[in-house]
Parts: C-alpha cells; structure tokens; sequence
C-alpha cells in the first residue's frame, strides 16, 4: 500500500460535534459533549466510541451509540489506569528493596558498579550511564547530602535505587548474571527468574501505559510476559491465559500482590468498579466466561 499525504482538515468543536451526528452516534447533552471535546478531545475519545461503530471502514456507528457510552467506557479506563498505578508502585518499592538487600549482602554497597556481576557490558554501561544522568538530575535533600560530604561519584546501592528509574532497573535485574542471587530476589515473589525478567519488563510498560492515560481496558499489549510454570503461590488454573491481554496483566497484579500487600484489597476494588460501570464487558479486557471462579480472583 502506497502512503498518501496527510490531508483531513482541522475542525472546530462545532465541526467535530456535527460530524458525530453525521456518522450516527447520539449526544444527549451537547453542551456537555462540547466541554469534554475541549477537555479531553476529539482524537483520545475517538479510542473509545470506536467499539461502537457498525461500520469502522466508514466510521458508522450503531443505532444504539451514545457520546455517553464513549464517555463512561473512558471513566472507566482511567479509574481502572488510577488503581493500577497505585498498586503498581507497591510492588516497584518492593522490588527496589528486595534488590537492593539481597544484592548488597552478598556484593556490598556498590554492586550495581560490579560488571563482572552483569552478562553484557554494552547493556551495564548504558545502565550505570542512566543512572549517573538521574543521580545528577536529582534535587533529593538526601541526595544532596551525600554530595556535600562523600567524594563517591554515585552514593551506595540503597540510595541509588531510590532516585533510579524502573525502567533502569529492570535492565540491571535482567543483565545479572545467573546465580543464586538473581533466583533468590525472583523467589521472594514466587517466580522463576526467567519468568520474574519478564514481569519486571511488563511492569516498565504497563506503568507507562497508565502513566501517559493511553487506553488500557481493551489494549492488546505490545509485550508478552512469560506464564509461570511453576508458580509459587495461588496464580490461574483455569485455562492458559493470552498473555497479552489487560487480564493478564491484572493477574500479574493479584499474584504480586499476595508478597507485597497480603491483606490488599484489589479485587474487591475492581468488582466495585464493575459494579459502577455495569456496561463494560470485561472479555474486551481479555477476560474468560469463568474468571470469577478462578481462586485468584476470589
């Protein structure tokens, strides 16, 4: 297919309302639909009334297709981007933490400066490079401390990895070596390490899904975390999973969960999400016929 020039004219907020109308979908309250097209607009709701078209070639919606159908599916993503972010970073710091004991125990202070503790250098280097960049980025009165009294170039592992993104830490835990070390971080959570790699890189991800409000509830992700073989705790015995799927991904959660925060409340969060939004059909979010009967879900 050959590519064209970009040619589809910008529209005012009048325009864009009327081309809505003319495609079929019904607005109850225009003056509301005017605000949230000024608010949120026209292209990122454009993600969410597309499940309602008949005709997606033609861009025809349903007889049935109302703006507030499109606008409560868009309520939903991003309360359900909110609960995910916030259990999303107890298991970052967890994982932080649990790094940075293990490995400071066994290789001291500074082991993320150790590359005969990593299998390629090319990928140490570029990490130790992001992490001097963060460390010098820093305004952290802690941070700041440690300059003004220690000649060290970076402080010791357990305030790096404070001020060190996930993204570059899921790189140092992928370019480890493999050992006794690496296993015993991935134990802690109930995974193989291979496995545990892949989570960590899916986490990365899906925090910058949330983080940036891009559609969450019915996205195909660009990545596939392995499914545990062997799993340590309660995890999906129903059926093998599609593992690039929003379920998944909120399994994934549930079962790092049972190691961060045992008495969590997620589950119970999200059916109390479903009950507010009783229109969502949770297979968009990959979810089985069953799921509810699965123990991790329960």
């Amino acid at each position: 297919m050959s590519k064209v020039p970009y040619t589809k004219p910008v529209l005012s907020y009048t325009d864009q309302l009327n081309q809505l109308k003319k495609r079929g979908l019904k607005i109850e309250d225009e003056a509301k639909a005017t605000h949230l097209l000024e608010v949120i607009s026209y292209y990122r709701l454009s993600g969410y009334w597309y499940p309602l078209l008949s005709d997606k070639k033609n861009h025809q919606f349903k007889s049935d297709a109302t703006f507030n159908t499109a606008f409560k599916l868009y309520c939903f993503d991003r309360e359900l981007r909110q609960m995910v972010m916030a259990e999303l970073e107890k298991i970052e710091v967890a994982i932080r933490a649990k790094m940075t004991y293990i490995l400071s125990q066994k290789h001291g202070s500074f082991w993320f400066k150790n590359a005969d503790l990593f299998s390629n250098p090319l990928s140490h280097a570029n990490a130790l490079s992001k992490i001097g960049d963060e460390f010098k980025r820093s305004d952290e009165d802690f941070i700041n401390s440690f300059r003004n009294k220690y000649t060290d170039p970076l402080p010791p592992s357990w305030m790096t990895t404070e001020i060190t993104s996930f993204g570059a830490l899921s790189m140092l835990y992928k370019n480890l070596k493999p050992g006794r070390e690496k296993r015993d971080i991935a134990n802690y959570f109930g995974l193989a390490d291979t496995v545990f790699e892949t989570w960590i890189h899916s986490i990365v991800y899906l925090r910058n899904v949330c983080a940036h409000h891009t559609r969450l509830w019915n996205r195909a992700m660009s990545i596939r975390p392995q499914i545990p073989r062997s799993p340590r705790k309660q995890w999906l015995v129903k059926a093998t999973p599609t593992n690039n799927r929003t379920y998944f991904i909120l399994s994934m959660i549930n079962y790092l969960l049972q190691t961060v925060n045992p008495k969590n409340t997620f589950r119970t969060r999200f059916n109390t999400l479903l009950t507010k939004y009783p229109n969502i059909d949770v297979k968009a979010l990959g979810f089985p016929d069953d799921w509810k009967n699965e123990p991790l879900w329960k």
